[in-house]
């Protein structure tokens, strides 16, 4: 068997033979319809074609406010922030805040410490009634807000409060007396840097007690409410010393005069003004009424001293 082959032979396969049509190339054009369906309605070429960009009004499905987008989103950043009805920028300390509660009342944050999103007014009386009833406050929290109806009182009595109780820190601080004598003294001798009156005391007894002297002066309470703060009945003339609770003081101070209203905001440097006399009208009416009686009573008096002398001449 010489010549023979030990091994068994092996298949040989052969690729198919490449055929061009087979070659895979770019994918069909799509028809006419469909490329204008998805070219927008217009048969545009292929490649980058611009793309438009989705706007607020895609998402929302409708047209987008043009105070949608405004400073008023902007974070609260800065010593500064701008009114909702005067568009003015101011100091935040000399304005008011307003935050929405969880059941979505309006709620003054007199001390801009309050959690949320804050909503800022001048502190003047005409704009925050514009405020309530222009719906502003809603605009800017973006849906239904509760606002009460006394929102301006409500902002007297509570700026109110927060003086009484910056007295009461500087009176336990030492920084503040009461008294006609010891705190003049104070004023005369420069160690009072604000000087704050009640508000239902007499002109003439405020101006004396100044007598000239050229130092800030506000009549923020009436004679009872500052009484209370020292721990007696009636307190006419305070004190505040030189440091951080004057100035905080006549900030507050300010504020409140700003909501009775520009007329009322008289207080100066060493001069009373008509707040006083307006707002112990509005604190204690009773007084008014008294004194009424009492003219009353002595016109009453003094006709029948007439009618008696006129009676003895005819004896």
């Amino acid at each position: 068997r010489r010549g023979w082959s030990t091994g068994r032979r092996r298949a040989v396969t052969t690729p198919d033979p490449i055929v061009p049509d087979a070659i895979p190339g770019p994918p069909p054009e799509p028809a006419a319809g469909i490329r204008a369906a998805a070219d927008g309605g217009q048969d545009a070429p292929r490649g980058d074609a611009p793309r438009e960009e989705l706007s607020l009004g895609d998402v929302s499905g409708g047209d987008v406010p043009e105070d949608a987008v405004s400073e008023d989103d902007a974070p609260e950043t800065g010593p500064q922030r701008r009114c909702l009805v005067t568009r003015e920028r101011g100091d935040k300390e000399r304005m008011i805040r307003f935050v929405v509660g969880p059941d979505r009342t309006l709620v003054p944050d007199l001390s801009a410490r309050l959690p949320g999103r804050g909503m800022w007014l001048s502190a003047r009386g005409d704009v925050v009634e514009a405020a309530r009833t222009r719906a502003l406050f809603a605009r800017a929290a973006r849906g239904a807000v509760t606002v009460p109806p006394d929102l301006l009182a409500l902002l007297r009595v509570g700026l109110g409060r927060r003086i009484a109780e910056y007295l009461g820190l500087a009176r336990r601080a030492g920084q503040a007396i009461a008294g006609f004598d010891k705190a003049g003294e104070w004023v005369r001798s420069g160690r009072a840097a604000l000087v704050v009156q009640a508000a239902d005391g007499s002109a003439d007894e405020r101006r004396r007690f100044l007598s000239g002297v050229d130092v800030p002066t506000v009549a923020p309470l009436p004679a009872a409410a500052l009484g209370a703060v020292f721990g007696r009945d009636r307190a006419v003339h305070v004190a505040v010393a030189h440091g951080r609770l004057a100035a905080t003081l006549r900030i507050e101070a300010d504020r409140l005069a700003g909501l009775s209203g520009p007329a009322d905001n008289e207080m100066g440097r060493g001069r009373a003004g008509r707040s006083g006399r307006r707002a112990a009208d509005r604190a204690a009416p009773d007084a008014g009424g008294t004194r009424n009686d009492m003219r009353a009573g002595g016109r009453g008096a003094g006709n029948e001293d007439k009618r008696a002398g006129m009676a003895r001449q005819a004896g």
